[in-house]
């Protein structure tokens, strides 16, 4: 039953081909409960058997993410935090949820939008508070990309792998959450590291701006 259900689903995948890898990731950015996991893992899976191809099913994948990243932003941008937090049961999102992405980025900053794409639940929600605090948009797409291009690779590459071992195919969706927790195990330390040096250089930037406006003025 499992097996005949991981083919429908690869079957489904292939027949909606690369536009609709754009569109189903870009469900998955934005704040529709959509698991990327059942649309990347398929694609690679289907390019081990030589019936697509694994970077432009990435591609694809990073195309549909930013996507929805930009509807998020925008949404967030336009109609604001309290109405977020007031309706969010009808835009289907947790408000726990929403309260935990806000919490990251004000920790964080804006290098968040980058780390969160390789958590998940902040995942789909991190553009949410980058809007509402009018992040700047170079840096949004940036982050956003370097990010969901990362999570749309691993994916794509354990699809890849189980594809190339056919045995595995009965456990696709085990394989997915075993390798994935492999690579952030991997991935969580450098990550860690990198918002340390991004948040000590941030302020010292700012100390530096403090201590030059006194002689300015």
């Amino acid at each position: 039953m499992f097996e005949a259900t991981i083919h429908w689903i690869t079957e489904t995948v292939f027949r909606l081909g690369y536009p609709g890898i754009v569109l189903l990731m870009a469900l998955e950015s934005s704040f529709i409960p959509f698991p990327s996991e059942v649309v990347l893992p398929p694609a690679g899976f289907l390019a081990a058997q030589g019936r697509m191809s694994a970077p432009l099913a990435a591609l694809a994948g990073l195309t549909g993410s930013l996507i929805g990243a930009l509807f998020n932003y925008y949404l967030a941008a336009r109609l604001g935090r309290p109405f977020l937090h007031r309706y969010h049961k009808y835009l289907l999102m947790k408000e726990a949820s929403l309260d935990r992405a806000e919490a990251f980025f004000r920790r964080h900053g804006e290098i968040s939008t980058f780390v969160a794409r390789l958590i998940p639940v902040i995942r789909q929600l991190i553009s949410l508070p980058a809007g509402v605090a009018r992040m700047r948009m170079d840096r949004f797409l940036l982050y956003t990309a370097a990010g969901a291009g990362i999570w749309c690779a691993v994916l794509t590459s354990i699809g890849w792998y189980v594809g190339r071992n056919a045995g595995l195919i009965t456990t696709l969706d085990q394989e997915v959450q075993r390798y994935s927790k492999a690579v952030l195990l991997v991935l969580l330390p450098l990550l860690a590291a990198l918002v340390a040096f991004y948040v000590l250089r941030y302020r010292k930037r700012r100390g530096a701006e403090k201590m030059e406006e006194p002689s300015r003025s």
